[in-house]
C-alpha cells in the first residue's frame, strides 16, 4: 500500500497522511481491482498488510509473499516493495512507527491472522486518524503490537536472487510455473556446469533448485484456486502430472489439500 497508488482509500485521510503519521500505529483499508499495480515503493514505518478478501503478492529485493485471506504480510521499515493484484482485493494497511518494530518480526515474512488479529486490524482501519484518539485506539494499538510477537512465520515467501544469471532463470520461470527444463538444461543455457549452477542456486536464494522452483509453482497456483479454476486444471498449469501429484505437495506445503485450503479461505471472507 503506497502513495502511488490511484486507488480511493475508504476513509478521509488518503495514504500519504497515514504513512506518514507520528503516532505508534495507524491503518487504512483500500479496495483494488483485479490486475493493479502499486509501484516499487517504501515507508518509513514498519508495514503490515493484510487481504481480507481477494489475493496479494508483495515482491520486495529480498523475496516475494503470497498473502491470502487467512495471512498478513509483515515488512520491517524502509523495505522498498510492490504490490501486484491478481484477485480484486479488500486490502487493509497498518503503518507502526520504525522506533517501536524492534520488538516486531526482525525479517519480513508472512503471519498468520488469528480471529482477534483480524478484527484488531479492522478496528484500526476504521478510525479517523485526523481527530484525537480514543483510549479504545490506544488500547486496540497496544493489542495489535502484542498479537505480532506471536504468530509463526508461513510458507508463503519465495526468496529471490541476486545472481544475475540465477535471476534471469527465476523471471523465466515466474512467467512459466509449469516450464519442464531441468537444472542441467538451465546450466547449459547458462554455459556452466550442472554442480555449478546448483551451487549458485543455493547460495543465491538458500534453497534448492527443486525446492524452489515446487514453492513457485504451489505459490503461484493460489491464484488460479482463488479464480475458481478446477482443481485438476490447477496441477496440470503448476507442471504437475495429476491431481494427486499437486494435492500431496500442497498439503505438505500449506498444511491443507488445496479444496480444504480454498474453502479456509472463503470462510475468512
Amino acid at each position: 500500500m503506497g502513495a502511488a497508488s490511484t486507488v480511493q482509500p475508504a476513509k478521509s485521510c488518503g495514504p500519504d497522511t497515514v504513512a506518514a503519521s507520528e503516532l505508534p500505529v495507524t491503518g487504512i483499508a483500500i479496495h483494488y481491482p483485479q490486475g493493479h499495480v502499486v509501484p516499487m515503493h517504501q515507508h518509513q514505518h514498519g508495514h503490515l498488510i493484510y487481504a481480507s478478501q481477494g489475493l496479494l503478492r508483495v515482491e520486495a529485493e529480498t523475496g516475494q509473499w503470497l498473502v491470502p485471506p487467512t495471512s498478513a504480510v509483515w515488512l520491517r521499515p524502509e523495505v522498498a516493495h510492490r504490490l501486484i493484484v491478481p484477485v480484486a482485493l479488500q486490502a487493509h494497511g497498518l503503518f507502526i512507527r520504525k522506533d517501536i518494530c524492534a520488538n516486531l518480526p526482525t525479517t519480513d515474512c508472512v503471519v498468520q491472522v488469528s480471529g482477534l488479529l483480524r478484527e484488531t486490524i479492522t478496528e484500526l482501519t476504521c478510525v479517523d486518524y485526523t481527530t484525537p484518539l480514543s483510549r479504545r485506539t490506544h488500547l486496540l494499538s497496544e493489542l495489535l503490537l502484542e498479537e505480532l510477537n506471536t504468530p509463526p512465520a508461513l510458507p508463503f515467501h519465495l526468496p529471490w536472487p541476486q545472481d544475475a544469471q540465477i535471476q534471469n532463470v527465476c523471471h523465466q520461470l515466474m512467467g512459466d510455473p509449469s516450464h519442464q527444463a531441468t537444472a542441467g538444461d538451465w546450466a547449459s543455457t547458462l554455459a556452466i556446469g550442472e554442480k555449478t549452477f546448483h551451487r549458485r542456486f543455493v547460495k543465491s536464494t538458500g534453497m534448492t533448485f527443486g525446492k524452489w522452483r515446487q514453492q513457485l509453482r504451489l505459490m503461484s497456483s493460489l491464484t488460479q484456486l482463488m479464480q475458481g479454476a478446477p482443481i485438476t486444471q490447477v496441477a496440470l498449469n503448476s507442471g504437475y502430472d495429476s491431481h494427486s501429484a499437486y494435492t500431496t505437495a500442497f498439503k505438505k506445503q500449506f498444511g491443507h489439500a488445496p479444496s480444504e485450503f480454498i474453502q479456509r479461505q472463503l470462510v475468512m471472507q
